[in-house]
């Protein structure tokens, strides 16, 4: 196997990690909840920390990868996030799990920013969406597997043991891509020559340099306003899905917690066929209609279904309906994640990480607003379907602000 796909493969893994120390919270949430005695207020507040953390230090990650590569980076943020996800495991109360949520998040900040400098490294531009989406879809899987993994390790050993083995799992990880991976194929042991050749050729970023672009060039860029609205908007309806989602389907829709396992994983079954159809789609388009628009139309398609499969979810009586339907808004919504992420490398260039960083951080600022107000508007109205409705619109709009994104305009090139 060629290294740069034995280095997806590692990328799955982590992708797959992340989103078990991720999900795992919300998955086991009523069991934490009911343990430390947390009104639904504190459990938003703990949610929205995360994200608040994570989005307030996606730029400097970002900045630090441009700087000193994935290598280093990645290493630093896989140990940290790891560390607090085994603290986890060892709180007593409301006011120490929001501080180590936070410190997670703080850790976890620019994974995916970091890992996407590496994938514009090693692949060729025109493979940027499909590499990305079978990561993603990695994320998935992960999603996936945390409502049935840790609700069985929870039952039998504890809520606080998923989080012992889970945070071992990505120190373990850690470990691995520090002594196997290197910031340049050239430098890894055993890659050909011939690799080496294919992958330098075939990148739009054909030398690395470490000299970041000017605050100014950024914040005059209404490309990346555009993607950073956009991506905003996006982390509204995915956060619900690894937050949320498992309280409403329980306490909302009256979902036996028996069941509750797997109507919780499939929305992540149905986003593995999501990221996968949206890069491969997206790469498709866009070697016949070039970047721009092979970006466009399938972020644009994705995000509009999205919303306006969650909004009909939330307004079906019949739960097993409602359930296929909010499902299916993770799959188009999953459908332009990896499309979002390719242009953020097609536009940022040498400065690929702080573009993802700075795009991350506005998500994640959509993820915290989320989490934090769904409890509000929930002990407002004594509904669990208003903020579904709500986050259902924000992501259309999402959707519509693709018509202001273009990939094939570097950000470099765009103040000059």
């Amino acid at each position: 196997m060629k290294k740069r796909y034995q280095l997806l493969l590692v990328f799955v893994i982590f992708a797959i990690i992340t989103y078990l120390d991720r999900n795992s919270i919300s998955v086991i949430g009523t069991k934490i909840t009911d343990e430390l005695e947390l009104s639904d207020k504190q459990w938003g507040l703990v949610l929205g920390a995360f994200s608040l953390a994570y989005g307030a230090f996606e730029i400097p990650t970002g900045i630090l990868v441009d700087k000193y590569g994935p290598r280093v980076t990645l290493f630093r943020i896989v140990i940290w996030w790891s560390i607090f996800t085994i603290l986890t495991g060892f709180v007593q109360g409301f006011y120490m799990l929001l501080i180590v949520r936070f410190l997670f998040g703080a850790g976890e900040a620019g994974a995916f920013p970091t890992a996407s400098v590496a994938i514009a490294r090693w692949f060729p531009a025109i493979q940027r969406g499909s590499i990305q989406s079978v990561v993603w879809m990695g994320s998935r899987l992960g999603g996936a597997l945390a409502p049935f993994l840790s609700v069985m390790l929870a039952n039998a050993y504890g809520w606080r043991t998923v989080f012992y083995i889970f945070g071992s799992l990505g120190a373990i990880w850690a470990i691995y891509w520090w002594f196997w991976f290197k910031d340049e194929p050239r430098d890894m042991k055993g890659i050909t020559a011939e690799e080496v050749k294919e992958i330098e050729e075939g990148r739009s970023l054909k030398t690395i340099s470490h000299n970041l672009l000017p605050w100014k060039t950024f914040l005059k860029s209404a490309n990346l306003w555009a993607l950073m609205g956009m991506y905003h908007c996006l982390l509204y309806g995915a956060y619900f899905y690894m937050s949320w989602m498992p309280k409403y389907l329980e306490k909302g829709r009256g979902i036996d917690k028996s069941d509750l396992s797997w109507m919780v994983s499939l929305p992540f079954i149905l986003g593995m066929a999501g990221c996968l159809a949206g890069g491969f789609a997206s790469d498709y388009l866009s070697k016949k209609k070039g970047l721009k628009f092979g970006r466009r139309y399938v972020g644009m398609f994705g995000l509009v279904m999205a919303g306006i499969c969650m909004i009909t979810g939330s307004l079906i009586v019949d739960t097993s309906w409602a359930i296929i339907f909010l499902a299916l808004g993770l799959a188009f919504k999953d459908f332009t994640l990896p499309v979002a992420w390719a242009v953020a490398t097609d536009i940022g260039g040498k400065n690929a990480g702080t573009v993802a960083g700075t795009m991350g951080l506005a998500g994640q600022l959509g993820s915290a607003i989320m989490a934090s107000a769904f409890g509000f508007i929930l002990t407002s109205t004594g509904s669990y379907e208003i903020p579904v409705r709500i986050i259902g619109c924000l992501v259309i709009v999402g959707g519509l602000l693709w018509f202001k994104i273009d990939a094939s305009k570097p950000l470099e090139t765009e103040t000059e």
